[in-house]
């Protein structure tokens, strides 16, 4: 009779210990866990991070470390993070958490445009994802694939096409050009190809005069005007005579791409280079910067017109004149060098 009792007391406390576990397990399992206010909250976990990495993430916005730590190792995730960003959400549970650090990488929007160089486009991705500057660079600029995807070190930037894309944080740098390849042959459809075989050039060669088109005029629906002028330059045989290559070729040769330079000087139009259309007939040898599309679907679409020469319109600014011939746009060049000069602009 003793030892029956014994045993039940025996039985009585091993379920009671059995209880006390499962719940303990459950609580450490399915009870809130987060110590935030707002909804959400953003974490980024770099390529090649630990589980104390992060442990050292998570830890200010969720109550209970201990637990969270315990439940990750019993699902096996300390031993498989996977880089990405993810988002932790109010009142979720350990269970919870676990499961949207381990497969729920959130992928971000990334946006870019009027990019003057390859350097230049690589600092401003490397400001939105994981991977620095210098390793997009290095594969902007890798040869094996310019040649292989038909660009040149003069004509990469083209390959870039400025807008909104979505892409994983954690995105490589390799993983990030091949996308904007693929991107670049989405945009170049059917439609557009056809539209650029029409007016005779290539899509790299309508980037290549969009982005002077762009440069020209910052209005959108001037565009297609400017454009027009120089196609009709091109068919006529003409030089384009684009200030903005002048530009470009005096930051290129002295390799100081933070001067300003707001007024083109006679002595500039001089100067030897590829991408000074006053010495060079034809195309510069690439684009001068990085058009919008609208600037690239106006070469493709330009206005149809006589014209042949366009100054800045001082009484309508941001606009321009458009001549016919050039006694009529000396007329209006004369204007505008005397309206620059009584504000005393002389670079």
């Amino acid at each position: 009779m003793y030892i029956k009792k014994i045993l039940l007391l025996i039985v009585a406390i091993t379920l009671v210990a059995g209880s006390i576990f499962s719940y303990t397990v459950y609580n450490k399992i399915f009870d809130p866990n987060t110590s935030f206010t707002e909804e959400t909250k953003e974490v980024l976990i770099p390529t090649g991070s630990s589980f104390y990495d992060v442990v050292a993430k998570v830890s200010p916005f969720i109550k209970d470390v201990e637990s969270f730590s315990w439940l990750a190792k019993k699902k096996g995730y300390a031993t498989r993070v996977k880089p990405g960003k993810y988002l932790l959400v109010k009142g979720s549970n350990n269970n919870e958490l676990i499961s949207n650090l381990r497969s729920r990488n959130i992928p971000i929007k990334i946006s870019f445009n009027n990019q003057e160089r390859l350097e230049n486009l690589a600092g401003r991705i490397a400001q939105q994802i994981e991977t620095d500057s210098i390793s997009l660079l290095n594969v902007f600029k890798e040869e094996a694939f310019l040649t292989e995807a038909g660009f040149n070190l003069n004509t990469a930037l083209s390959m870039y096409i400025p807008n909104s894309y979505q892409v994983f944080w954690n995105i490589s740098a390799e993983g990030f050009r091949n996308k904007m390849l693929k991107e670049y042959k989405h945009f170049w459809n059917d439609k557009r190809v056809k539209k650029a075989q029409n007016i005779g050039l290539k899509p790299v060669e309508v980037i290549t005069l969009a982005s002077i088109v762009h440069k020209e005029t910052v209005k959108a629906s001037e565009r297609p005007r400017v454009a027009g002028v120089y196609m009709n330059r091109l068919k006529k045989g003409m030089k384009l005579d684009a200030d903005p290559t002048v530009i470009y070729a005096i930051k290129k040769s002295s390799n100081n791409w933070k001067r300003v330079i707001r007024r083109v000087l006679r002595k500039d139009l001089k100067l030897v280079h590829p991408y000074n259309t006053y010495k060079n007939k034809g195309l510069p040898p690439g684009p001068i910067a990085m058009p919008d599309i609208s600037a690239i679907d106006a070469v493709l679409n330009y206005e149809n017109h006589n014209y042949f020469y366009f100054v800045a319109d001082v009484e309508k600014f941001g606009y321009h004149k458009f001549s016919k011939n050039l006694r009529q746009h000396n007329n209006y060049s004369s204007k505008y060098h005397k309206w620059v000069n009584s504000k005393g602009i002389k670079r």
